[in-house]
């Protein structure tokens, strides 16, 4: 989901002939089976321990290797045993590699990100992979339009993938301009079934590119939640503090709360790996020959795993499956922030089930959306959650979009995944898993300070709500599944 570009007519038009054609021609598919906290336990033995495998700048680590890491993570926390038990379940439940020797910046809002972003870009000296959902013709558009043709002027090689659905509002011309520089465009999914079919192209209405992922040579990405439009400019801090002037949006503009991530260290080979693939799944041909692998290199200390999902190729949702799994495991606390919010009866009983086991569960969904009907659907499950003890908060004075989590202080995760049926079963994501409190104390401050910036839901006030408000959140939540 993102900005509010399109006009209503269009949005209503687009919205119904999509779910219509969905209706059609997709069957309901159903989300993977999840290991209780028991089985969960269960994995974390010395064995289970033992098989866990780093993946550094020259490759994988021996177990030496790898323990030495592991040890040097678990002397700067106190309980080492949840890390333990996160680090086994990580290990189980995904094929991806865990890297070590990386560096994480944290990046709050558009703004810096966007500053970062262009700041890579500039400086790219073989290719630049760019996969986004929304690219708008507008201010921030035209600033990566111009920075991506004047690195391919230059020689620099860039390839873009751009959702069909998410651009629906981006005139074509904008693409033309970009692709006659000899930029290598390609639109994800087309919107047109024709278009598709007539290129060789498996079609579904379901199918999504939600990913927000900028590859610079390499060795330096980014991903999260922040898409490039205008829209997102003005960031949530106070209008006009640190911001250029051209950034600051109208007083009657919402400002937007995001969190993106900049990775560098041998992760970002697997990011890239991940964009590839797309390519060559949609075109059928990979990119054109660049240097898409250079010698990894060890940029921090940090141990990361990057998760993909990429459901109409048949490997499920592994960062749902990973999310899950953390949920069941946490013995302290789970922290969520999530703009779109209509889960699953799994994802519920998931936290609802930590709640009951003394876990601190809260959750900062929005306080206004883009988005009305996954804002009714997620408030449906308000009461059951808030009965079972899980805490709510809503953002106030910005509209939330952040996708993060935050799990016993150890387990943290930033992507594109919202916590809804689309994300998890139809939508192209991509998420950075990061291990240890190096990291995890960042995101508790973040969450903390969005915490304070939210209004807390209270089951009194909640339960006296109009009769309106549960007709709307009934009706939406029929529809939770197409959303």
């Amino acid at each position: 989901m993102g900005a509010n570009r399109a006009t209503l007519p269009q949005k209503m038009m687009l919205a119904v002939a999509l779910g219509l054609a969905a209706g059609a021609v997709a069957g309901c598919h159903s989300l993977p089976s999840i290991p209780t906290p028991a089985y969960s336990s269960a994995l974390r033995s010395s064995a289970a321990l033992a098989a866990v495998r780093l993946q550094g700048a020259r490759g994988p680590l021996s177990a030496a290797q790898s323990k030495q890491v592991l040890d040097s993570l678990h002397s700067r926390r106190q309980d080492t045993d949840i890390f333990d038990r996160h680090l086994a379940v990580e290990e189980a439940i995904t094929t991806c590699p865990l890297t070590t020797g990386n560096a994480v910046l944290l990046l709050q809002d558009s703004p810096d990100t966007y500053a970062a972003m262009l700041k890579a870009i500039q400086a790219a000296r073989d290719h630049i992979n760019l996969e986004t959902y929304i690219l708008d013709e507008d201010e921030v558009g035209r600033q990566f339009s111009e920075a991506l043709l004047t690195k391919q002027q230059q020689g620099v090689q860039v390839h873009l993938i751009h959702d069909s659905v998410g651009t629906f509002s981006t005139p074509p011309e904008f693409f033309r301009r970009l692709r006659e520089a000899g930029v290598q465009v390609l639109e994800f999914n087309p919107i047109n079934p024709l278009r598709a079919w007539k290129e060789g192209k498996d079609w579904s209405p379901n199918r999504r590119d939600h990913r927000k992922l900028l590859i610079v040579d390499g060795q330096t990405a980014f991903l999260g939640g922040i898409n490039i439009s205008s829209v997102y400019s003005g960031g949530s801090r106070a209008r006009g503090r640190g911001a250029p002037p051209s950034s600051v949006p109208a007083a009657s503009t919402p400002t937007w709360r995001d969190t993106h991530l900049k990775l560098q260290g041998p992760v970002v080979a697997e990011l890239q790996k991940l964009f590839i693939a797309n390519w060559l799944q949609q075109t059928g041909k990979p990119p054109l020959p660049r240097n898409y692998f250079p010698p990894p290199q060890i940029m921090g200390r940090l141990v990361v795993r990057a998760i993909g999902s990429a459901p109409a190729e048949g490997d499920g949702s592994p960062i749902y499956t990973t999310l899950l799994s953390a949920i069941n495991s946490a013995e302290t606390t789970v922290y969520i922030t999530n703009a779109y919010f209509a889960p699953d009866t799994q994802l519920l009983a998931a936290l609802k089930e930590a709640a009951a086991r003394g876990v601190d569960v809260q959750l900062i969904l929005p306080g206004q959306t883009d988005s009305w009907l996954l804002f009714h659907a997620g408030r449906d499950t308000y009461d059951d959650l808030l009965q079972s003890g899980v805490r709510i908060h809503e953002r106030r004075g910005a509209v939330l979009h952040s996708k993060t989590a935050l799990i016993d202080g150890v387990w943290s995760t930033v992507g594109s995944t919202n916590l809804d049926w689309r994300s998890f079963l139809h939508n192209q994501e991509v998420n950075a898993v990061v291990l240890g409190t190096e990291f995890g104390d960042q995101m508790q401050r973040m969450f903390d300070t969005d915490r304070t910036a939210s209004d807390p839901v209270l089951l009194p006030i909640w339960r006296d709500r109009s009769v309106l408000s549960r007709i709307e959140e009934w009706f939406a939540r029929l529809w939770a599944y197409w959303l």
